[in-house]
């Protein structure tokens, strides 16, 4: 069995990082994968660029520069919506024309078209794609919020500047239910329960197959390193109580920065055993001030490593996730796999890794004060042994390499044998 799985990079962002496990997982089940990719900045050697530089620089420009002047209501939906309107005929190319199965994962910034997709699908050959996002069913953004509109048609996009009933979503969706038509084998895999219960409610997807699958992690990276020596590399103090947040941008609107101020200062002001907690962050920070916390701050910037970030969860006693949209966070399952506990909102598929109050929080959604609840109870109920202990054995039960590959290959032999969908 040939599997190629097509995403727009195999580093930087939850999608590239899931997707480069996934094949990682395939590998050691002796499948013959390879990935394709926009541009390719890691080393591995299954994975192969489609695009030059100058190419994709062109059609990612060529994807923004329009919306970013005529469309974007605010510049923070600057990269919330994608027109996908740009992108490189990848159709003939020898990973596409020997894949027994086509994998598509992540696309956007100027990868991958409509019209693209539509060629792939074209091919006739069985095509399985699983979505990190809401995007393949809505007419450009990757999270709705509060708007349904995917359930029909989309249009009145309240990320539009001039939101009418044929505005760019609605005609985005009208594309995509073009390319869509194409398919004759699909089947659409979320990487959590949330996401698949949403992709059946829309309209354009919501008749095909779809199968909740979630992302693998590799349990031997990502395990419990020395605390103490994690804590002193980093000048930490060994008796705090250490909060953990994390982000590739923790100015993300959806990543919910703001609640974690508020929780944090709820916490500091509420809970007196909280005093000598201190807050480690990592990420990238363009705005943020982490000195309007109430707590020491250990700020560590962007981290690449999957052994330094292993480290650096283990150090913590607690992960927090205050996001308010997201499918199956990557950081959330690394920090249980480390044997840290999650606090974080009840939404999306946080409630697929976390088990209220057995190896973490599962806080009201939107709820700062729940979140700083939520906060004291791991760190201060005398249940930290116990909640780290179920933290692991809540991946190595569900997310392991082992675990989700077979579910993947599961999905590979039916639609092959099946020959249609």
């Amino acid at each position: 069995m040939k599997v190629t799985l097509i995403n727009t990079s195999d580093a930087g962002g939850g999608a590239a990082a899931a997707c480069m496990r996934l094949l990682k997982a395939l590998e050691l089940r002796h499948i013959d994968v390879k990935m394709l990719v926009q541009q390719k900045t890691t080393a591995e050697p299954r994975v192969t660029a489609t695009v030059s530089p100058l190419k994709s620089k062109i059609d990612f420009f060529s994807e923004r520069l329009p919306f970013m002047f005529f469309q974007e209501k605010d510049k923070w939906v600057r990269f919330a919506f994608s027109p996908a309107n740009s992108g490189t005929a990848i159709h003939k190319q020898e990973g596409i024309t020997t894949a027994d199965v086509v994998h598509l994962h992540w696309t956007n910034s100027g990868y991958l078209s409509t019209q693209n997709l539509k060629q792939l699908f074209a091919l006739n050959k069985p095509v399985v794609w699983t979505l990190h996002d809401m995007w393949a069913f809505t007419g450009g953004c990757h999270y709705p919020a509060e708007c349904d509109h995917y359930t029909g048609d989309c249009g009145n996009c309240w990320m539009l500047r001039s939101p009418k009933p044929n505005d760019l979503s609605h005609s985005g969706w009208l594309k995509k239910a073009d390319m869509v038509g194409e398919a004759k084998n699909l089947v659409i895999v979320t990487c959590s329960n949330w996401l698949a219960d949403v992709a059946r409610t829309s309209k354009l997807l919501g008749k095909h197959r779809i199968v909740a699958i979630p992302n693998p992690i590799d349990t031997a990276i990502f395990s419990p390193k020395d605390k103490s020596a994690a804590r002193q590399k980093r000048g930490i103090d060994a008796n705090a109580k250490v909060i953990l947040f994390g982000a590739a941008n923790i100015n993300d609107r959806r990543k919910g920065l703001t609640y974690l101020v508020e929780a944090l200062h709820h916490l500091k002001n509420n809970y007196p055993e909280a005093a000598n907690a201190e807050v480690v962050m990592f990420g990238k920070n363009k705005h943020f001030d982490s000195s309007t916390l109430p707590f020491k701050v250990h700020e560590l910037s962007l981290i690449s490593s999957q052994a330094e970030l292993a480290e650096v969860y283990s150090l913590a006693d607690v992960f927090v996730s205050p996001t308010v949209e997201d499918n199956l966070p990557n950081m959330v399952m690394e920090a249980l796999a480390c044997a840290t506990p999650v606090v974080a909102f009840n939404t999306g598929g946080i409630p697929d890794m976390i088990d209220h109050q057995q190896n973490g929080y599962l806080a009201q959604y939107k709820s700062a004060t729940d979140l700083a609840a939520g906060l004291n109870e791991v760190l201060f109920s005398g249940r930290a042994d116990a909640m780290a202990l179920a933290a692991r054995q809540k991946v190595m039960a569900n997310f392991t390499n082992e675990i989700v590959a077979a579910k993947y290959i599961e999905v590979y032999q039916s639609i092959l044998s099946n020959g249609s969908v």
